[in-house]
């Protein structure tokens, strides 16, 4: 196997279009050809885990965090982040990134979270729209159809989910009687014309309706051709961030931080939570990393509880004080290290015995110590 197929494996279930426009995911460096016999799943691209693919033998680390989020000019090797560049690049080995297409894929990253949690999935906490779509219907003479339908194709119709090509046809006759001034290409001007025709139906993304007409009227014989275009009625889809779910029974808050705390990674941040001890809890939506941008979304979701991390101090207290859901915070790289098990079986699914996946067990999160009051006094002998 090579990079490019763990690429191709990683991207079919993390897909890049999903990403946020502000987002750099992908291949960072390494060469697509180069085989690969062991990956490393990780959540950072730092020293640590570097060096732990490094010296692990893998020829590709894949990461949730990006390495290179904001441009750059340059990867000099005495730069931080140049010099993990430069140390992959030397030992043999690349870097993929999937950072928010990851957060919004089906399954994704808070899919990972809600299974450790011992959630059953509902849907999104926040609903990626599905790709506005329009269903074109066109009249095409029998012996034009196939050529027809590769024009439409290759202007993008037909393209549902991971499949393309695909239409529905049906055979029949048309009629037509060309007027005066008509310039017809069968039949003659007065004349009823019936033809042997075949009714092509395929789905096309709104975003491509443009292209897809002209290449209708520059692929159809006729000089007038006979269509129909309907807009679909708009979904959401089963992507977007964070996820709704149910656990078998409600809990109390403080029964179900116990259970947070178990399912995680241990950290200097541990898990704490706001609300009260004894709310029940069994409706829970979940955000992998950072979610204070989906309080509202949580509110609106009728939850009992909200788990995420990196909450700040005045947005959790107005949700509180408003009687919003419970609060759950969890250290940000702990709610999101849960998908190295998902990213793994990803690769192990697609390339069944033939690349060594290893997750990595580094922590990783940069708060390393967590202090608090104990009964020895004050070290500052105020006590």
């Amino acid at each position: 196997m090579t990079v490019r197929d763990v690429v191709a494996a990683l991207e079919a279930a993390y897909p890049p279009a999903l990403a946020e426009s502000w987002d750099a995911v992908g291949l960072v460096c390494g060469d697509p050809d180069e085989p690969v016999r062991r990956v490393l799943v990780a959540i950072d691209p730092v020293a640590e885990t570097v060096a732990e693919a490094l010296d692990g033998g893998a020829q590709l680390l894949v990461t949730h965090h990006p390495l290179l989020l904001r441009g750059v000019h340059g990867v000099p090797a005495d730069d931080p982040k140049g010099a993990l560049v430069h140390r992959l690049v030397r030992g043999g080995a690349g870097l993929f990134c999937a950072h928010t297409n990851a957060d919004s894929a089906d399954p994704g990253v808070s899919d990972a979270l809600a299974a450790a949690l011992g959630l059953t999935v509902i849907g999104p906490l926040a609903p990626r729209s599905a790709d506005a779509l329009d269903t074109l219907a066109v009249f095409v003479p029998v012996v034009d159809a196939e050529r027809v339908l590769a024009a439409l194709a290759d202007a993008g119709a037909g393209r549902v989910g991971t499949y393309g090509d695909a239409a529905w046809t049906v055979q029949g006759t048309g009629q037509f009687r060309p007027l005066p001034g008509a310039h017809p290409t069968t039949g003659r001007v007065g004349e009823l014309v019936r033809v042997p025709e075949t009714r092509i139906e395929v789905v096309v993304p709104r975003r491509a309706r443009r292209g897809v007409l002209a290449a209708l009227h520059a692929a159809h014989p006729y000089e007038q051709p006979a269509y129909d275009l309907h807009e679909q009625v708009d979904a959401d889809a089963s992507t977007g961030l964070g996820r709704i779910g149910e656990l078998p029974e409600a809990e109390p808050l403080r029964a179900f931080t116990d259970r947070v705390a178990w399912a995680l990674p241990t950290t200097a941040w541990g898990v704490r939570a706001a609300g009260d001890p004894d709310r029940p809890v069994r409706r829970v939506a979940v955000c992998g990393g950072a979610g204070d941008s989906l309080l509202a979304a949580a509110s609106s979701a009728g939850v009992d509880a909200y788990v995420t991390g990196d909450l700040r101090h005045h947005p959790a207290a107005e949700h509180i004080a408003a009687g919003g859901p419970a609060l759950v915070d969890v250290a940000h790289w702990a709610g999101e290290w849960p998908w190295c098990a998902q990213a793994a079986s990803v690769i192990d699914r697609a390339l069944a015995g033939t690349v060594d996946v290893l997750v990595s067990h580094r922590r990783t999160d940069p708060w390393t110590i967590g202090a608090a009051p104990d009964d020895e006094g004050d070290p500052r002998g105020e006590r």
